[in-house]
């Protein structure tokens, strides 16, 4: 059931003095997007969208074909906290449409939700919950940000030693004003890094809290004076960021991945769903992990996965199976970092599970070992691939793999992918300060 009508919003604005409204959507690489009208627009965008310029986005529209429309999804309607008082500001996540009133095919949202039908014709509701990482550091004397992180705290360190606690409580705070329901927040191991769990939901409201978790987490770091980051690893030598996606399927209340009566209560559906995303997990992993910087995360030793395969109770895994049961059965995929895009990640991994699930796929043997600790003779003989090394070569698997682009359509899978090889080639031609420290004077 919608959770507003047009009626209750306009209300709404009027009651609490809301001005401006933000209209909000993300662009192919998982960048958010907004225009910002005023209250006395409102009725208008409400009964026909906005129009805007589409071959000025990233991935969008060729210039030819410009015109797009922004059209606001009433559910995801909220106010914005730390906007002033009086003159509030509001916002819509909008869907993107063509003139002739069609949803837009290089839309990231549009992607998801037509990947979630596909679930829903099999029967499945399909439910995530993302656990989300970042950095906190300190800016200059200019406001630009350093790598100079905020304190030397550890996993789960508290005050005096974690002084980014203050920050982390208010960004809680925030987002349980907008409706989150947040179920935990802790200093993560990394010096400066944090994590903010909040409750799992359908795909696309998660993908789109994941936005706007984002966008509240670097606007209260600015009001602290801290530069927050999503970036995978930003510090040589400590752990990265990631984004764990749990991932689960429903048939009305019942989680179809729960049997009580297999070994590990895991159903044939979450078996077969394990074995499709193994199956696909380095074809998508352009998506999932879309930066040259990604591949400096997914490395031994810092806690991240790189090795193909799944337990139900290693870490080093690259598919986990957290313990609880019954209603909380879940996948829980470990390699995402939290630079997708969140609308084409939970997209790309829920077709490989569902792949996996109208092929019968069965699991391959859990590895309960820790990989890290193995030789790769070891990982070879019992069947161990790796996750792809570099950007350049997740991008070449991707192509072979061919669910992606079966995913994401011709318009967006192209556009991502010509970005993709134009910023490994910038990277690639780029002399960097570690070649400079390592050769000018050797050679």
């Amino acid at each position: 059931m919608a959770k507003y009508s047009k009626e209750d919003i306009l209300r709404i604005v009027k009651e609490e003095d809301i001005k401006f409204i933000r209209l909000q959507f993300t662009d192919v690489l998982g960048s958010l997007k907004n225009v910002a009208v005023t209250a006395s627009q409102l009725p208008k965008i409400l009964e026909d969208g906005m129009m805007f310029d589409g071959s000025s986005i990233q991935g969008f529209a060729r210039i030819e074909e410009s015109d797009m429309y922004l059209k606001p999804d009433l559910d995801t309607f909220v106010v914005l906290p730390w906007r002033p008082h009086p003159g509030r500001v509001a916002r819509f996540i909008c869907d993107i449409y063509t003139p002739q009133n069609e949803p837009f095919e290089g839309d990231p949202r549009y992607i998801l939700k037509k990947t979630m039908k596909e679930a829903k014709d099999m029967g499945y509701d399909f439910n995530v919950g993302n656990e989300c990482e970042f950095f906190l550091f300190h800016t200059d004397e200019n406001g630009a940000p350093t790598t100079i992180t905020t304190d030397e705290a550890g996993y789960f360190d508290l005050a005096p030693v974690d002084n980014g606690e203050d920050a982390r409580r208010e960004i809680c705070l925030t987002l349980e004003e907008m409706g989150y329901e947040i179920e935990a927040s802790h200093h993560e191991v990394a010096a400066g890094q944090h994590e903010v769990d909040f409750k799992y939901d359908n795909a696309l409201t998660t993908a789109d809290n994941v936005m706007t978790f984002k966008l509240v987490v670097k606007t209260i770091a600015k009001k602290y004076g801290l530069h927050a980051t999503f970036m995978p690893k930003p510090i040589f030598g400590i752990n990265g960021s990631g984004m764990h996606t749990n991932m689960s399927l429903f048939k009305g209340s019942e989680n179809v991945f729960f049997d009580e009566n297999d070994p590990l209560q895991l159903s044939k559906t979450a078996y077969s769903y394990i074995a499709g995303v193994l199956e696909h997990v380095a074809g998508i992993t352009a998506i999932t992990n879309p930066l040259v910087n990604s591949y400096k995360r997914l490395v031994p030793g810092y806690e991240a996965p790189c090795y193909i395969a799944w337990s139900a109770s290693n870490r080093s895994d690259i598919i986990r199976i957290p313990a609880s049961r019954g209603a909380g059965t879940r996948v829980e995929l470990r390699s995402p970092d939290p630079s997708t895009n969140p609308y084409l990640c939970l997209a790309v991994c829920l077709a490989a599970g569902l792949d996996g699930i109208k092929k019968g796929l069965a699991a391959p043997e859990s590895v309960d070992d820790n990989m890290f600790e193995m030789t790769q003779e070891e990982r070879n003989k019992r069947g161990i691939k790796n996750l792809p090394g570099n950007l350049k070569e997740a991008l070449r698997v991707m192509e072979a793999d061919g669910i992606a682009k079966a995913t994401l359509g011709n318009h967006v899978y192209d556009s991502f992918v010509n970005c993709k090889k134009a910023e490994w080639d910038s990277f690639r031609t780029y002399v960097s300060q570690w070649e400079i420290d390592e050769y000018l004077c050797q050679y």
